[in-house]
Parts: C-alpha cells; structure tokens; sequence
C-alpha cells in the first residue's frame, strides 16, 4: 500500500513542497527544525526539497532514533543532523509517554509502524485516541528549549519549523521566548478536543500564533485534528510574496 509504505512515503513529495518553494529558493542555505522527527521522513523529504539546506530533527525516542540514523544512511540525507532530545518550554529531564500498538484491520507485514507516532510529553486522555494505540510505557528525556537552542547553537534565525508534538505545541511554542520573532514558518498540528490532558486546543494556538505576530496563511483540518502552516508577518510584510500568498490560501 502506497500510505502504509515507508519508502513510498518518504518518496513521495512533502504536501507542503509548492508552499515552500512560493517562500524560498530551492538553492537556499535554510535552517530548517523538524521537531517530534518520529523516524525521520518529513526530513528527508525537506532534504531533497532544499539540499544545501541545514536540517535539525528533534527525537527524543531511543528506537525511533534508531530508525531515524538507519533512514538519513539509506536515504543518503547528510544535511540532517539528529537532536536526541525532546523540546519544550523547560530545559531538565521530563517524563515521555511511549505510544505502541497495530490497528487489527491493518496487515503485520506492512512496512509502517503505526503505534510509534503518538508518543507524548503529556498524559494520553483515555478515550481520545484510536482503542488500539496503548500507553504503557513512561521514560525519563532530556528536554531543551528553543531559547536555548538558538542561545547554545549561535543560531540568528530559523526559516522553517515542521512540528508533530502530540499536543505539546504549545509547550515548544513557550520555550522559544523572545525568538519566536526570529522564526520565519511554522507548520504545526491542531486539534479541537484534548488527545492528550492540558492540551491547547486550535483556538489556543491560533491566538498565541497571532500574539507572537504570525499570519494563519493555510488551514488543513479533518474532523477535530488537521494542521496549520503560519508566516511570521516581520520576515514577509516587506515582500509582495507575503501579500500574494496570504491571498492565494484566503481564496482556497
């Protein structure tokens, strides 16, 4: 199957392709942070999408690390640099709930692991997720902010942040502080009902988003959970590409 393949997803293009080469150049040199990397596909793609670009991929999961260092090898992805830590708005060592399990209706001899990609710094709520997605193992991570990314990487600005954090958004969001501003694009996940206990919902997001000076320019959701991708107004406003993008996603 095309959707439960590993290889055939990570050859196929990122959804997001078209929106970011309307922003940047494929020669760019970016900066680009794929935080919650799972087994590390949405930097692969962005790999290929910009290849002299520099690529970090927060994991914090040991096996998923694993997958991670065997996928950047076969997929020859050698500007993806692997950060084995977890980011959120505190900088110490915090409790991550491992996520398992396989769909009965799915076949085990697929080549996709659908119980690894939920795993969480907050507490699952029950009844929220699928009934075959269990919870039933914690491990301690190290945890590191985005200040303090910025701070100890000597890094000025960050064009792209992909984040896929189980309903801990806004947790990374928080941590980056005063260099929100210093970030260009974010593409993140939503929801509208709490997957996980404390979870902003969309609406938190969205107005944290606006505050930090971040324009909502495409809007991706199916059911209660889909995905937003916002330009920070400071690194577009002066551009007529802002004004005819936001324009382009308002008339979708």
């Amino acid at each position: 199957m095309t959707l439960y393949n590993r290889n055939n997803y990570i050859l196929t293009d990122s959804p997001l392709k078209k929106d970011l080469l309307k922003l940047f150049k494929k020669d760019d040199k970016l900066t680009i942070l794929d935080i919650g990397g799972c087994e590390g596909e949405e930097s692969i793609r962005y790999s290929r999408i910009f290849p002299f670009s520099t690529i970090y991929i927060f994991e914090p999961l040991p096996d998923n690390q694993d997958l991670i260092v065997q996928n950047l090898e076969k997929y020859k992805s050698e500007n993806v640099i692997l950060m084995p830590i977890a980011v959120s708005d505190e900088k110490g060592i915090s409790q991550f709930h491992v996520s398992s399990g396989h769909p009965n209706h799915e076949s085990n001899k697929l080549d996709w692991n659908f119980g690894n990609k939920s795993s969480s710094l907050l507490y699952p709520e029950k009844g929220n997720n699928q009934k075959w997605l269990l919870f039933d193992k914690q491990i301690n991570v190290n945890t590191i902010t985005l200040h303090s990314f910025f701070v100890e990487n000597k890094i000025e600005e960050v064009d792209f942040v992909h984040m896929d954090v189980q309903g801990a958004e806004l947790k990374v969001l928080m941590g980056a502080k005063e260099h929100m501003k210093n970030i260009k694009a974010i593409w993140l996940e939503v929801a509208d009902i709490e997957l996980y206990k404390g979870q902003p919902l969309r609406v938190d997001i969205e107005n944290f988003m606006k505050a930090s000076g971040f324009n909502l320019v495409k809007s991706e959701i199916e059911g209660q959970v889909g995905d937003q991708f916002y330009l920070n107004k400071k690194h577009f406003r002066t551009f007529t590409i802002f004004s005819k993008l936001l324009q382009f996603y308002l008339k979708k």
